[in-house]
């Protein structure tokens, strides 16, 4: 069991500073210095998904620069409103996939709970940006039911949290879920999906590893890097940390138009993970989701940066190319 008194749910500094957030385009470009230099979706479609993004994550823009990597990736861009072919409000079939409240099972041996609709940052390519997260919430009522499923399938060994982002949760909850999963002796492992230790790396403090630490289950902390530029001193520390409690690391990113489409931005990104002691896990191609088309890369176009990746870094520095398609048994490595 997870010492309960070790978790104190006071207001922490990382709570402070998600409760803080910039939610206004206006803000944001006028901290640039790009106020006028452009134009950010409409209000339709801010209604649904609006801007958010934390300041420390501002604080690594480059001023001035409405091409920065960091800020195209959270800046609600007119193409937005652009209705494109093949781009779904679920391009990965996340809804097919629901066994039980908050529960996907897509995967062998795998289960995936969407622990919350909530984030940090609001990434504009993210693939479940109109995922109905209201009506999936297996921490309420129903978290009784999406027990006894995984109870129940003794095939899933390794549960993974999700969202949303599942470590805006508070870590008494975060520590409670956690103590009901380890009741449960076919499940090994625990990984959490998560962008907070690159965009809000405060996040992980004391009260965060004591839970981690003291898990009979293994920790495999997935997280989600798409630019050298976002990580910091900050994001380093966070990452020595979660290192310190024997918490396995990888990262995960996108490749997007025009914030990682090419060679030495690919191969920064690896050389700085590895700095971080995190292993470049997958690199995946835009999942076709309604309002990110413009970050839109071709397969074969991936293909050929990776093939040029592995001339710059060794062998393990290069992530897998990947695509997640509905209805296969796994992701499909595309290189």
């Amino acid at each position: 069991m997870i010492p309960q008194t070790q978790l104190v749910d006071t207001k922490q500094a990382w709570q402070i500073a998600l409760a803080n957030v910039i939610k206004d385009p206006v803000d944001l470009l006028k901290q640039l210095g790009l106020t006028d230099k452009l134009t950010s979706v409409d209000d339709d479609v801010l209604k649904t998904f609006p801007l958010r993004v934390p300041q420390n994550y501002i604080n690594k823009m480059r001023f001035g620069d409405e091409n920065d990597p960091l800020l195209r990736q959270v800046f609600p861009l007119i193409d937005e409103s652009l209705q494109v072919d093949n781009f779904v409000t679920d391009p990965v079939g996340d809804h097919f996939a629901v066994t039980a409240p908050g529960l996907l099972q897509k995967y062998h041996g795998r289960a995936l709970l969407v622990t919350t609709g909530a984030c940090a940052i609001h990434c504009r390519y993210c693939f479940r940006r109109h995922f109905p997260y209201a009506d999936s919430n297996p921490l309420a009522s129903q978290w009784g039911q999406t027990l006894t499923t995984l109870r129940n399938d003794t095939s899933i060994n390794e549960v993974i949290l999700s969202g949303g982002d599942p470590l805006v949760l508070s870590d008494s909850k975060l520590a409670s879920m956690v103590s009901d999963l380890e009741q449960i002796p076919h499940l090994k492992r625990l990984r959490v999906h998560t962008r907070l230790p690159i965009v809000l790396p405060e996040r992980i403090d004391q009260h965060l590893l004591n839970w981690i630490q003291h898990t009979s289950l293994q920790v495999i902390m997935v997280v989600h890097a798409n630019h050298a530029n976002e990580i910091d001193s900050e994001v380093e520390q966070a990452m020595s940390k979660l290192r310190d409690v024997n918490c396995q690391l990888l990262n995960q990113a996108v490749l997007l138009k025009g914030v990682n489409d090419s060679v030495e931005t690919l191969s920064d990104l690896s050389e700085r993970l590895s700095d971080l002691h995190v292993h470049p896990y997958y690199l995946h191609l835009l999942d076709p989701v309604a309002g990110a088309s413009h970050f839109d890369i071709s397969e074969q176009d991936g293909i050929e940066l990776i093939a040029q990746l592995r001339t710059t870094l060794p062998g393990y520095l290069v992530p897998r190319l990947v695509r997640e398609q509905q209805g296969e048994a796994s992701k499909t490595i595309i290189s």
